[in-house]
């Protein structure tokens, strides 16, 4: 599992893979790995007939760097792939609300020493102390660190803490809250190009050809699990028909937002016409697994050595 192909400063979820080492990767998975798209591997699967060491690669979001970085390295290396997408972000004049969240806080500078939200009718605060000052040493030391490691009173545990409150919200909710927080913040609410959405020609661009399949990702990126069965049902059947209507073919792979669902959700996924659904549970897919709980190994920045290793573990995980 994939996010973005790009070169980035900061990368506090490791979703970013640089094109070097994509590239790398893809020469591993030609030499020693049988590369299929997702729907071959749904039809195996059914059959009970995966190939041996049969790979699958996927993306998650639709970022633009799928279709300008990372499409021209699978045509070249004549490997398909699977871009789930987010629909409602297609063609937004913004960044994914985790990216521009990173780029208000994490930012090297001096922020206001109080941040107070009223969130479901909460009030919530965070003083930041220290935090209020972040230098550039702090920001090229936090490229060594993921979200989750951020201590206590540092600005990226600030980041986190914000984020946890900020995901299971609504997205038209969550905007409003992040306006609220760009607002404080003093920041300029521009976009960086690199981490923009597709916009819908890119979409299209991105299906020609066939080597790289488009599926959903719901509309609004929500955290499932937090919302009622029919708030669910619309984000995924929304989304199957936001593509299908920018497309003009079905769609039929569906991924799981922040791989988070419950129970009730499982069925909602063949009740929308998917035929699979991939979550981040890291395992391997074998013949018993549920096709609408494909597990997926999340891939980082990883030279070609290390992807290697780690490529031949998972082969032998069981």
């Amino acid at each position: 599992m994939y996010h973005q192909v790009a070169e980035v400063d900061l990368d506090p979820w490791s979703l970013c893979v640089t094109p070097q080492h994509f590239a790398e990767h893809l020469t591993i998975l030609q030499k020693y790995a049988n590369p299929i798209s997702l729907q071959q591997l749904t039809q195996a699967h059914r059959e009970g007939k995966i190939p041996h060491r049969a790979v699958v690669i996927t993306f998650d979001d639709g970022y633009a760097n799928n279709l300008h970085n990372a499409k021209p390295l699978l045509e070249k290396y004549n490997i398909p792939a699977t871009v789930f997408i987010t629909t409602g972000e297609v063609g937004q004049n913004r960044e994914f609300w985790w990216d521009d969240l990173e780029r208000v806080l994490l930012k090297p500078g001096r922020l206001p020493d109080k941040l107070c939200l009223e969130i479901n009718g909460s009030s919530h605060s965070w003083e930041l102390g220290a935090a209020v000052d972040y230098s550039e040493g702090e920001y090229r030391s936090d490229r060594d660190r993921n979200a989750w490691e951020g201590e206590p009173g540092s600005r990226l545990g600030f980041y986190y803490s914000v984020w946890e409150q900020l995901r299971p919200i609504p997205a038209k909710e969550r905007q409003q809250l992040q306006d609220k927080i760009i607002a404080w913040a003093g920041a300029e609410p521009t976009p960086r190009p690199s981490y923009r959405p597709l916009v819908a020609e890119e979409v299209r661009t991105l299906a020609q050809g066939g080597l790289v399949e488009i599926g959903a990702h719901t509309v609004t990126h929500p955290f499932l699990s937090a919302h009622d069965a029919e708030y669910q049902r619309d984000e995924i059947g929304q989304s199957k028909a936001d593509l299908e209507a920018l497309l003009d073919h079905p769609v039929n792979s569906f991924a799981y937002p922040f791989g988070d669902y419950a129970q009730e959700t499982v069925p909602l996924i063949p009740e929308a016409g998917f035929n699979c659904a991939c979550s981040t549970v890291q395992h391997t897919v074998w013949r018993n697994s549920d096709c609408y709980q494909f597990p997926r190994f999340a891939v980082e920045n990883w030279n070609g050595k290390e992807f290697e290793q780690r490529l031949f573990k998972w082969f032998y995980s069981g």
